[in-house]
């Protein structure tokens, strides 16, 4: 584990606090096998922000059996401060996410808005098959559904729109349409990537993780598609 000093916010170390979530959105299916990631964002009192750090989930490893030395740590201008150890054969050896320029813009980003401290990138099916209600469409739109009003900004009169925008070849690709997106819809807390899954953030894991159950259960618009029903 890293050495790094952690913010007072956090129970445990931010390391062991994004392999606990690691394990968690596993089992929710949010992370499934190898997909999917997870970035925490730490701030520390009185520390400018450039000398903050974030702790990243490796891509390409078995997302329910992290464990804290095997985190990124990197700097909030994206430099590796800490790779993971190499382990022997079957594992990979370590590569940092291609996703990691995403992560950092939203991060680097979100500070101009809100304050981005967690970012969880999902694979979920729902997430996908919400792309797909409409493949000409570049919003997901839905409104008089409960559980809007977990979602930042919103309460349940509220119509939720969220952006789609185009999958790339590979993920280290997808940074400028998310980017436009962000601008274009400064109320949304996540992007959708069609044929892909989505992105989602919050000023906290707790909130990225309130808001993640949220658009989930949201995706219920998929059923509402198939029966007929508005929503």
């Amino acid at each position: 584990m890293s050495s790094f000093p952690q913010a007072e916010v956090f129970e445990v170390p931010a390391e062991a606090l994004v392999s606990e979530l690691s394990l968690q959105f596993y089992k929710l299916g949010w992370l499934s096998g190898t997909g999917g990631s997870v970035t925490l964002k730490v701030h520390e009192h009185n520390v400018p922000r450039q000398n903050q750090f974030i702790v990243m989930l490796p891509p390409s490893v078995q997302k329910d059996r992290m464990s804290p030395e095997d985190m990124y740590v990197l700097s909030s201008g994206g430099s590796i401060l800490s790779p993971p150890p190499t382990k022997t054969y079957p594992h990979n050896p370590p590569k940092c996410t291609d996703c990691a320029p995403l992560f950092l813009k939203v991060h680097q980003f979100m500070k101009c808005v809100t304050y981005a401290g967690a970012v969880i990138h999902s694979h979920g099916l729902d997430a996908c098959l919400v792309t797909m209600i409409n493949s000409s469409s570049n919003e997901f739109r839905i409104r008089n559904m409960e559980m809007i009003k977990g979602i930042q900004g919103h309460g349940y009169h509220d119509e939720l729109v969220v952006p789609i925008i185009e999958n790339a070849l590979s993920e280290g690709k997808l940074v400028e349409s998310p980017t436009k997106a962000i601008r274009a819809y400064p109320k949304s807390t996540t992007v959708l990537v069609r044929r892909h899954g989505v992105f989602i953030w919050g000023d906290s894991w707790i909130s990225a993780k309130t808001q993640a159950i949220c658009y989930r259960y949201l995706a219920a618009a998929i059923k509402f598609h198939q029966l007929g029903l508005p929503y």
